[in-house]
This record gives structure tokens, sequence and C-alpha cells, in this order.
């Protein structure tokens, strides 16, 4: 296939690489803002060719891995051009803003759209960050239209798995961005806020792997996490909320001194966890 992906950031980039790397078949074109980033990419051998207007017509799928406003805007300059029944995956972690503006344009010029979330990641960004070996193992998720044929599909699995990615996820965008609240951005703002403590400064000497895994992926891409936060800030406040009454327990044992009830809650979180890992294992 002829593979368009626009924004060759830390998911773009690896996109590419992981296509560069893992199969023969694919030829990639890149559209990147950054004239020395597409240049690298061309002289790596991981692009074959700039991405264009004149060339979209080209494609047989075209990944938007953009923030969720540029790819709308991408696929608004690139579809008039693109063939009829090309696929289009947007590659962005949320999917309600993204997913009716998409499709709205994709049905217009006779494109074939899929939302999808590649659920891999680094606390570091841009192409120099982006890896093949960034989806090993990891679930792609999709959020196929209504009516979706099974061989657009097919497709796509064959596509991705090609790439690495341990399992293809279905979903729909609601319930994508209420599981990715929890999963995605809960742990981003909480590892934001626990880092913001005073007590961070005087942390040399006195951290080892619990401060280095909290404070992992508040080394974000603000710009990012900005808008993902914003798309998908009712299903993320509730999450916040609710960890907020949680923490607000363990303050109230702590003030009582109830050393029986705060056991008891540690005993339920650990056989939570433990609970959670059989489930995955299974």
């Amino acid at each position: 296939m002829n593979v368009g992906i626009a924004g060759l950031g830390l998911i773009g980039g690896s996109m590419a690489k992981a296509i560069h790397r893992y199969t023969a078949a694919h030829s990639v074109f890149g559209l990147e803002k950054s004239a020395e980033i597409l240049e690298t990419a061309r002289l790596q051998g991981v692009v074959q060719a700039e991405l264009t207007r004149e060339n979209a017509g080209e494609l047989d799928l075209l990944l938007l891995a953009l923030y969720p406003d540029g790819a709308i805007q991408c696929l608004r300059e690139l579809a008039p051009g693109l063939k009829p029944g090309a696929l289009v995956v947007d590659l962005c972690g949320v999917k309600r803003a993204v997913f009716a503006p998409l499709l709205a344009l994709a049905r217009a010029h006779g494109l074939r759209y899929v939302g999808g979330h590649p659920m891999a990641g680094r606390e570091l960004s841009g192409y120099a960050a982006a890896t093949a070996e960034l989806f090993g193992g990891a679930s792609m998720i999709l959020t196929p239209p209504e009516g979706t044929d099974r061989a657009t599909l097919q497709v796509l699995e064959a596509f991705f798995l090609q790439l690495g990615f341990g399992r293809i996820q279905y979903s729909d965008p609601e319930g994508h961005d209420r599981i990715i609240a929890y999963t995605s951005q809960l742990a981003h703002v909480v590892s934001c806020a626990y880092v913001q403590s005073p007590t961070a400064e005087s942390h040399m000497g006195f951290s080892a792997g619990s401060f280095r895994d909290m404070t992992r992926v508040a080394k974000l891409n603000e710009h990012m996490w900005t808008q993902l936060f914003l798309d998908n800030r009712e299903a993320l406040a509730e999450e916040i909320e609710g960890l907020s009454r949680r923490l607000n327990t363990y303050v109230r044992l702590l003030r009582a001194g109830d050393e029986a009830e705060l056991k008891q809650l540690l005993k339920n979180a650990r056989e939570k966890k433990e609970a959670l890992e059989e489930g995955e294992r299974g």
C-alpha cells in the first residue's frame, strides 16, 4: 500500500519507522511541517516521498498523527485529492472530538474513515524519540463507524499487527473516551500534581523506583495534553473527582489513626490489583 502519514512526531514517526523495519510492501508519503525532520526521514529511508496535495491521490491509507484540531484541518485540505475509497485513520488520543467531523469529511469525498488510537507512548516527544519498537505488544484501538464492512477492518487489522501491535481492540467514541480518561489521562494529571509538591525539591537521596514511576509521565508535551484534556473534560473531571474522594478516605483514616480500617483499605487495593493482573494474564 501507499501509506500517507501526516505528522512525523512520536506516534507518526514511530509508525513510519515500524513500516520501514517490519514491512516490505508499503511506501510511506510523509507530511511534516519541519523540513529538517522530513529530510532526515527521507535520508533514513523511512519516508519515500513528501505527501502533497498533488500526490495525495496515490494513497491507499492516510494516517493522521496530529493533534485533534490539526487532524481535522489536514483531512479538510487533503480529502479533495484523495482517491475514492481511500482509507483514513486518525491516531488521536480522544475520539468524540474528532470522530464526527472526520467521518463527515470522509463521506463527503467518498473515503472510508475509521477512528484509531495506538495505546503506546513515551515520556519523550518528536521524531527523534520515535522508534520502530514503540508498538510492540500494544493494543491498537479502532472505532469504526456503524456499517463499516469487514473487509476494511481486516485490512487495518493486518496492517497494524504487522507493525508489532499485540491486539486490536474495538470501541465506540464515547466508550473510548470514558475509559481513556481513567487509564491514560488521569495518570498524567496525578503525575503532574504529584511532582508539583514542594517536597519534590528535596527528593534527592530519598527516592527510588516509586518516585520515578509516579513522575515519569509528568515529562509531557503540554501543548498536546492540554488539548486532549479539554476535549475529554467531562469524563476526566469525573475521574479526578472520584480519585479525590478516595484520597480523602485515606486522609480521614490517617487523621483518626484508624489502623484497622487503613489496613483493610490497603488490603482491598492489593487484592484489586492482583485481580486485574490475573484478568490480564487470562
